[in-house]
């Protein structure tokens, strides 16, 4: 691993945070337009969404773009597997498979 796959690495956590936030923030219940749009949630979840591509930006500079729908894919189980630890969402036979193949598909490709 290089520092370039890390830093990708960690685009995709901050991505999957910021979804988080903005996730939390689509769960309250808002008086007025623009509360609804400009809360400290959304706000920071879209500043995280904006130092993600940032940052992804700067892990291409050193990575074949070939890994990046697969790095990007590993997004998807960090949002599953943060939904079940914040929200209490349930993990379902379903989404466990797809996390599952999703892994698998990851691990197929890097073979």
């Amino acid at each position: 691993m290089n520092q370039y796959f890390l830093l990708y690495l960690l685009s995709v956590t901050v991505a999957s945070v910021s979804q988080l936030l903005l996730k939390k923030s689509a769960m309250k219940t808002y008086d007025s337009f623009w509360k609804e749009y400009l809360n400290p949630y959304v706000i920071v979840g879209y500043g995280m969404l904006f130092l993600s591509m940032f940052l992804t930006v700067l892990a291409f500079r050193g990575m074949d773009y070939k890994n990046g729908p697969v790095i990007e894919s590993l997004g998807y189980v960090m949002v599953l597997f943060l939904s079940w630890l914040f929200f209490g969402e349930k993990l379902t036979k379903k989404k466990i498979v797809g996390t599952c193949c999703i892994l698998l598909g990851m691990i197929v490709f890097y073979l």
